[in-house]
């Protein structure tokens, strides 16, 4: 069978903030759109973390393609100051839209393989002719396969968490133990995973908002009448300097800013121990059940009851491998986006807009975006998903000008020195040079509540690109 591009749909994967916005977008191009959700419901995902406050407002979290569309339909838009839930953002955002855009979203499909029809990835002849052909699973094994005249990969990364291992591969005992480990931010407003920390010793491993998230939590347990008892360790790879906290005062996005501090707060107060320089080698499970952590250096922590790994999350590339991707060697971003937010280059947090250029590939028509295209970086904001989908549905409906056009301004940090990717506890100081000064690390004393110097880190960098 010959099959052409012509009048096929763009195919995009996941029905989540990204992939839905794709959709309104190519709608209001002229597009026809087939959005492939592997979950029940739009936005699967999402609902999964409901109980996290993003650190975004309503106000940032609509995409305009996708207010025009919901419009007609009577939708109520939300106070755009306000800050919701991962919960009120599925409900009253992302699950209307899906349902505005009708049978043009497919549940419970999930994408098993994409290639060019008739063409694995040695083949160059004639390629660029042939349309993509998308091998989906559904429920109870049946499976199908589509044509498209492009894909738009927004499945995101949140199936694939990284491990505790500071190699990047599951520490030794990691999967033994997975009775006592989650890689999510648990909900302690959940009875039954309240009554799991309550009371107990957990590790928390990483560095990002999450495990601010969780430090915070873990902190308010503490404090509450059924927690007495509940303590924290916070294990980093790195030491403490100003800008481990994130950006505090100086971050354009408030609660952002106000999650690093709260994270400050709960050392500060004795909820949590921060271990510094500490890169997690096994897990240990003693006699009693509970788990070890132990150091590369082979620094053995005290028993905790639970460890919660927050270390950042990675795409899922197999079912890609029949197409000729560019992606860097390190972050696994398009090799266009990766100079943008790689920690290990750019010293700010703050990532500038981009579109379909910098997330284009060798094989053209593929485009990842929204978190997926972030590959293992942090920092990804709603914003720069829509942003990112505007362009790239922009230059498949052939207007290059719109696509190469700059519709947004990404707030700052307040955050210099990367993200919190250089593992290296001495590279902390590196934080001074780039574009903005901080202070000098300030170790925590394991068993002390407090950092040593603890006002260094009440210091926010100024000026320069991080400002203030």
């Amino acid at each position: 069978m010959t099959t052409t591009p012509e009048g096929l749909p763009v195919a995009v994967i996941g029905a989540g903030p990204a992939g839905l916005a794709a959709a309104a977008h190519l709608t209001e191009r002229g597009l026809l759109p087939l959005v492939l959700e592997a979950g029940p419901v739009a936005a699967s995902a999402v609902r999964e973390w409901a109980h996290v406050r993003l650190f975004s407002t309503w106000g940032e979290l609509i995409d305009p393609a996708a207010e025009k569309l919901l419009a007609p339909t009577g939708w109520t838009r939300p106070d755009a100051a306000t800050y919701p839930s991962g919960g009120d953002w599925a409900e009253q955002y992302l699950q209307p839209l899906a349902d505005a855009l009708g049978d043009r979203v497919r549940l419970g499909a999930r994408v098993t393989g994409v290639s060019r029809t008739g063409r694995d990835r040695i083949v160059d002849a004639d390629r660029e002719r042939q349309p993509f052909v998308v091998h989906i699973a559904h429920a109870h094994g049946r499976e199908e396969r589509v044509f498209a005249r492009a894909v738009i990969d927004a499945s995101g990364t949140w199936s694939t968490p990284s491990p505790a291992g500071a190699s990047g591969l599951p520490a030794l005992g990691e999967e033994a133990a997975a009775d006592r480990i989650t890689y999510r931010v648990p909900d302690l407003q959940d009875p039954a995973v309240r009554a799991r920390y309550a009371g107990r010793r957990t590790a928390v491993i990483g560095s990002g908002a999450s495990a601010f998230t969780a430090l915070a939590s873990l902190a308010g347990l503490a404090t509450a009448d059924d927690g007495a008892g509940t303590k924290g360790v916070w294990v980093l790879r790195r030491g403490i300097s100003g800008s481990t906290f994130g950006g505090g005062s100086a971050d354009q996005l408030p609660a952002r800013g106000a999650l690093g501090l709260a994270a400050k707060a709960a050392v500060d107060e004795g909820h949590a121990d921060a271990v510094t320089g500490f890169r997690t080698e096994a897990i240990e499970r003693g006699t009693d059940g509970r788990l070890v952590l132990v150091g590369e250096d082979g620094r053995r922590l005290d028993p905790v009851d639970e460890v919660i790994v927050l270390t950042g999350l990675r795409p899922d590339l197999g079912f890609l491998g029949e197409l000729r991707l560019g992606l860097d060697d390190r972050l696994q971003a398009p090799t266009g986006l990766a100079p943008l937010i790689d920690p290990n280059q750019h010293s700010c947090g703050t990532v500038y807009p981009h579109g379909h250029r910098e997330l284009s590939h060798p094989e053209a028509g593929i485009y990842l975006v929204g978190m997926k295209s972030y590959g293992r970086a942090p920092t990804f904001l709603a914003m720069t998903g829509y942003e990112q989908v505007r362009s790239v549905a922009a230059a498949l409906a052939g207007d290059l000008e719109a696509a190469d056009r700059v519709e947004l301004t990404l707030p700052e940090t307040g955050v210099c020195g990367g993200a919190g990717l250089f593992d290296d506890p001495a590279a902390a100081q590196a934080d001074a040079g780039g574009c903005c000064a901080t202070p000098e690390p300030a170790l925590v004393q394991l068993g002390v509540g407090k950092p040593v110097t603890a006002e260094s880190a009440d210091e926010s960098p100024a000026g320069g690109c991080c400002g203030s």
